[in-house]
């Protein structure tokens, strides 16, 4: 049996966007999933382009974005931005 990668379907930051939204809905924001959501944006793409990016080198990526990672907010909104996407806030009250 084959199991789907879902990097293999994330090609625009608009895809990118609607993978977080889902995973979100989905893990009731769970930071730990989160970060392993933006970990396969990544590897959707050039990792090591990706690093060049954010000023981290491929190794540190992949540990902060790994499922037993624990990156700060600084790498998340890094990551984030080099991905092409912004973090938000929206009331839920």
């Amino acid at each position: 049996m084959t199991l789907l990668d879902a990097a293999d379907y994330l090609r625009t930051p608009a895809d990118a966007a609607a993978y977080l939204e889902a995973v979100l809905e989905e893990s009731g924001d769970d930071p730990a999933v989160i970060a392993r959501a933006l970990g396969t944006i990544a590897r959707s793409g050039n990792l090591s382009e990706l690093a060049r990016k954010t000023g981290m080198s491929r190794e540190g990526l992949y540990k902060a974005l790994a499922s037993d990672g624990n990156p700060s907010f600084a790498t998340i909104s890094k990551v984030a931005h080099a991905l092409g996407l912004r973090i938000e806030f929206h009331a839920v009250a």
